[in-house]
């Protein structure tokens, strides 16, 4: 019950505001110097090097790390990365020292730099297992993969920010529509898929990658695209159970 509630939480709050004043914050976010983490392993406090998450509080893939640090009970720093303000921070040539694409989430962990939202949260599961969010059996675990990639590879990408603005600006479209179209036509799929194997959660009744990565997706869809919740008894079961 308490990871259910912990994980509801985590799932709807919006990230803490940065002290730094915002005109500040995108010169200077690149200079802070990170913090301590703690990790607890096997009974003992052990001190890990600085763990900086690069975020912006809309990106569903920051959010996705966001869930997977704070459910596996990792201390970090979160750096905010405005993707509309000042022409999107993400293009500045400071953050693509960080991240040659320009993209967020970026995580800072064990000396390295990481990037992309699943190879995060898989690094995460390897390095630190001691909370799995994924299962044991190999078979169990490629059906929790395909659960997130039918969201990560066939919904998110055809939705984000850079499609609405090529949608709206340059084709003068509109990206609302756009949007919902996209997630209804994945999510007629994703519906379908889950009802062999959901339980409590997506896969089963243990939350795993599958429910981080479905979470925001869904409740982008259902709150800011206008996605008629009802269509989907499976997802929005999943969703209510989370």
């Amino acid at each position: 019950k308490m990871w259910i509630n912990e994980f509801f939480f985590l799932m709807i709050r919006r990230p803490p505001r940065s002290t730094q004043s915002r005109s500040s914050a995108a010169s200077d976010v690149y200079k802070r110097q990170g913090i301590n983490a703690e990790y607890m392993g096997n009974n003992k406090k052990m001190e890990q090097p600085q763990i900086k998450l690069y975020s912006y509080f809309r990106s569903s893939c920051s959010w996705r790390v966001r869930i997977a640090l704070n459910l596996k009970g990792i201390k970090y720093e979160y750096l905010p990365i405005h993707l509309v303000k000042e022409g999107g921070q993400q293009n500045s040539e400071e953050y693509k020292k960080i991240n040659p694409r320009g993209h967020v989430p970026a995580l800072f962990i064990d000396g390295q730099t990481l990037i992309e939202s699943l190879p995060i949260i898989e690094y995460l599961e390897e390095t630190r297992p001691e909370i799995p969010l994924l299962p044991k059996n190999p078979r169990d675990r490629a059906v929790v993969r395909a659960i997130c990639e039918i969201i990560n590879a066939g919904i998110q990408p055809l939705q984000n920010l850079s499609v609405l603005q090529k949608v709206e600006n340059e084709l003068n479209g509109d990206k609302m529509k756009w949007a919902k179209d996209v997630i209804e036509k994945g999510f007629d799929g994703l519906e379908q898929f889950i009802a062999n194997t959901k339980g409590k959660y997506c896969f089963g009744d243990t939350i795993t990658m599958a429910d981080i990565v479905l979470a925001p997706q869904a409740i982008g869809a259902f709150t800011r695209f206008g996605v008629d919740r009802t269509k989907y008894p499976n997802i929005s079961a999943v969703m209510e159970n989370l």
